[in-house]
């Protein structure tokens, strides 16, 4: 088989193609790419899926025999607490054994730079080209163990207003989603006034036979037990942690985007963070309102946090993020932090002393409002792609009426209409599918576009 990293590592299926003799292949080729350049030290970490602290133990033998300097997490953590670790330790680069939020039947291999973040393409590259070229090195198990998480939960206690949840006491309700996060939000706030209710609070390799990815479909109990607990917030993070999924005071689900808005008004306003925005291509138009009203620098990227990580080793970035729940931090390290981003939501609140529906509101009021859906649709072979080709050719004029005055081909086609409202069309370039993106300043518009866009496909 070939083996073929993605845009944020290489995923596979557990016992197919993710097997020992594969992740040996793969390890033993980040560990030649690293000796070419003398780099010396790697950290490594796991989540909670099947044999996934087996697997780390493996690739720590081929980095050992290697003789590499290696620290392993002594438990699963999440990506960011692996990432905090590569940079705070002075590693060359770390390994994540995790396939993100891929149904249970998969594992896989992230690459970390030792500043903290996601590998860069030429990482990845290098890597890749070594694939197969050197046999794997093994018999050597001198490596040392450390607790990423417990370091990780003291870096995030320090990033909290101080006090800001001594106020009263209250309650929210976290579903770690059966993953890498497990009792980490009560351990953060267990010298607080803040009640933490946990869900889904058990390693289970299986993910409750359930996607571990904190969308709306897939949180149903947190939507209920946050209503049935009377808490001010339900934070969902996914199977490796760098994604949040929020749900209000009242059950409902936040979307993402929302959530964007939000936490870049908190960073830069409260906090106080200085530097520019960054945001992909199917990221809100708030932000943008955003930062117009704010003075701030805004760049725009393809779709995907590489793109945005690569931006905050490059200038700096106060808060940066994409639609899909992954959000950074500039006071923080160059990765999608989903624990750290349902905190500042949660300080956002007390911080406020306001119902987050209510700072939805004020969110609306002030920028305008904004209503958003995407609808991933299966297609047959190369359907998706050849629509986004031709309608790059051929670009639309009107889409259900509403004019368009502007096209952006960063990533796909992105047609903006007169009111600010957009639909983006991407075609996937792992499986057949068209991605269709839709946001509007009315909800009914929404489903409009929607269906109008599946027109054009014969959907």
């Amino acid at each position: 088989m070939e083996i073929k990293f993605g845009t944020d590592g290489w995923r596979a299926v557990i016992s197919k193609d993710f097997t020992f003799d594969n992740l040996m292949k793969v390890a033993q080729a980040h560990a030649d790419h690293l000796k070419e350049k003398n780099r010396k030290k790697v950290v490594i970490g796991y989540d909670t899926r099947f044999m996934s602290e087996n697997y780390a133990s493996v690739v720590a033998e081929v980095f050992s025999s290697n003789d590499f300097e290696v620290v392993l997490s002594s438990d699963f953590c999440s990506t960011p607490a692996l990432s905090l670790a590569a940079k705070d330790l002075d590693a060359d680069e770390g390994v994540m054994i995790t396939a993100s939020h891929n149904t249970y039947e998969y594992n896989g291999y992230k690459i970390k730079g030792g500043y903290g973040g996601p590998a860069t393409p030429e990482i990845i590259k290098r890597v890749e080209e070594r694939l197969g070229k050197t046999k794997p090195k093994t018999g050597k198990t001198r490596w040392e163990e450390m607790d990423f998480n417990s370091y990780y939960i003291q870096k995030l206690k320090k990033y909290l207003i101080p006090d800001v949840f001594n106020q009263k006491p209250e309650k929210v309700v976290h579903d770690p989603m059966h993953g890498a996060t497990i009792g980490l939000l009560s351990r953060i706030l267990e010298d607080t006034l803040i009640d933490v209710v946990e869900i889904n609070h058990y390693r289970d390799a299986f993910f409750g036979f359930k996607h571990p990815e904190p969308v709306e479909k897939n949180i149903p109990l947190l939507r209920g037990k946050t209503v049935a607990e009377e808490a001010v917030v339900g934070i969902a993070n996914d199977g490796d942690g760098d994604r949040v999924g929020i749900v209000d005071e009242t059950g409902e689900f936040v979307n993402t985007q929302i959530v964007f808005a939000l936490l870049l008004l908190h960073t830069i306003r409260n906090k106080k963070v200085e530097g520019a925005i960054a945001k992909t291509v199917s990221t809100t138009y708030l932000v943008d309102r955003i930062a117009q009203k704010e003075g701030r620098k805004l760049y725009k990227t393809p779709v995907g946090f590489k793109y945005i990580a690569d931006l905050f080793l490059k200038d700096k970035i106060a808060f940066g993020g994409e639609e899909s729940g992954g959000y950074g931090f500039g006071f923080h390290i160059p990765e999608r932090d989903g624990l750290l981003s349902g905190l500042m939501i949660l300080e956002m609140i007390h911080l406020h002393g306001k119902p987050l529906t209510e700072l939805v509101n004020d969110l609306f009021a002030e920028f305008g409002t904004a209503y958003y859906k995407r609808l991933d649709l299966k297609v047959e072979g190369d359907q998706g792609r050849i629509l986004v080709e031709k309608l790059k050719k051929e670009p639309l004029k009107e889409l259900a009426g509403i004019k368009i005055k502007q096209i952006d081909l960063t990533d796909g086609v992105k047609f903006i209409f007169e009111n600010d409202g957009w639909v983006l069309f991407r075609a996937s370039g792992t499986e057949p599918v068209l991605r269709i993106y839709v946001e509007m300043p009315e909800k009914e518009e929404v489903d409009m576009i929607l269906q109008e866009s599946k027109k054009l496909i014969g959907g």
